[in-house]
């Protein structure tokens, strides 16, 4: 079992590790918790009724959230012609061709989400095993395969993040910072859960929304009263 040091500890004792609360308790006590001097990230994990081996229960999606993360997200935008200026003109942070696939090639990764245009996937492809293994492969479900460049990029900029059911059926994803208005954090919460309950297969039987739970990055975890927040 990991040792946490004296601030965790410390930290811990404000949260009842046996009880749930109300969301605008628990973002609280998470904002209270936080003890490390740099602008911890405000963390969701939910666990969902789902069984992750069938490609029929997989849950993956996006949503933007209402004030976006916190985070300034630097975009690179595949794309050829007409494309790479409207990507320059939408706030894209790179942009390019078979320039930017060498660079990447050779080691180059000063970006945190890439989108392409649906011409650009047979040479982009080439990237598959290096850009796949960070989770940074466009891919039309999350909507980085578009010839929309304009509106993805102004998505993505605005504070739209993408979530995905890990192998144990749990969705990780971020709300936004320490710092936020509590009141927005709420807000950030809800518009990711209702993603979520929107995203629920056809195929999932039972109860959905299993368990809910919101940490800082570095601060222990308190569970949400998750009937708030089924349908």
């Amino acid at each position: 079992m990991a040792k946490h040091g004296k601030k965790y500890q410390e930290a811990a004792k404000l949260i009842d590790r046996d009880a749930t609360y109300e969301a605008a308790e628990a973002i609280e006590l998470v904002k209270q918790a936080a003890k490390a001097k740099f602008d911890e990230s405000v963390e969701v994990a939910v666990r969902l009724g789902v069984d992750p081996r069938k490609q029929d229960q997989n849950v993956r999606g996006v949503v933007v959230l209402p004030h976006g993360t916190g985070k300034t997200q630097r975009v690179l935008v595949f794309a050829k012609g007409d494309k790479l200026k409207e990507a320059e003109a939408a706030g894209a942070d790179y942009v390019g061709d078979t320039d930017l696939i060498n660079k990447i090639q050779q080691g180059w990764f000063e970006f945190d989400v890439c989108v392409a245009t649906p011409d650009m996937m047979s040479e982009v492809g080439k990237l598959g095993r290096i850009l796949g293994g960070k989770g940074l492969m466009p891919n039309p479900k999350a909507g980085t395969v578009t010839n929309d460049v304009t509106k993805a990029v102004q998505e993505i900029k605005a504070g739209k993040i993408e979530y995905r059911l890990d192998k144990a059926g749990q969705i990780h994803a971020p709300i936004g910072k320490v710092s936020f208005d509590s009141a927005k954090l709420a807000d950030n919460l809800k518009a990711l859960v209702d993603a979520l309950n929107r995203a629920k297969p056809s195929a999932a039987k039972g109860v959905y929304l299993k368990n809910i739970s919101i940490s800082s990055t570095m601060g222990p975890g308190a569970r949400l009263n998750v009937a708030a927040f089924r349908l």
